[in-house]
């Protein structure tokens, strides 16, 4: 019984590494750009969190209090209870929001919150990525409470 090695040491060719390297080149164009842009949407979608997460804490202090808190007293009464304008009666020790701090907009600016609101009880709205009102473009463009289903 013989066995008969086979000494094959056959690898890849210069040619075939290269079309390997072309290929992955060509991909890298394509799926590239559509990475890199799923940053600013998941800003966008972090911003819509937030803001559902203030609508559920604002109509809480409301159960509580009988009514929102105002313009004035801001977001701020939802850590803080407000010492201005309707102080509330059975404000929640420990605050309406977990981490005891109203966060910013996933681009460092503030919410902006107007109650009575325009379009509802009360308007929360992140400017987006150029931190003004309106905006172009989908980065840009406000984020809205009543326009987030």
């Amino acid at each position: 019984m013989g066995t008969t090695l086979k000494n094959d040491n056959r690898g890849f060719t210069l040619i075939e590494l290269m079309v390997v390297v072309i290929i992955l080149g060509i991909l890298a164009l394509y799926v590239g750009p559509k990475i890199m842009g799923e940053p600013d949407k998941a800003k966008r979608v972090k911003a819509q969190m937030d803001i559902a997460t203030f609508e559920t804490a604002l109509k809480i202090y409301k159960l509580d209090n009988g009514i929102y808190p105002t313009t004035e007293q801001g977001l701020v009464a939802l850590v803080e209870k407000p010492e201005t304008g309707a102080i509330p009666k059975k404000w929640r020790d420990g605050g309406y929001l977990e981490k005891r701090k109203v966060p910013k907009d996933p681009w460092g600016n503030e919410f902006v919150y107007i109650s009575p609101g325009v379009n509802s009880d009360f308007d929360l709205i992140s400017y987006g990525k150029d931190g003004v009102p309106g905006g172009e473009g989908e980065d840009n463009k406000d984020i809205n409470n009543w326009e987030i289903e």
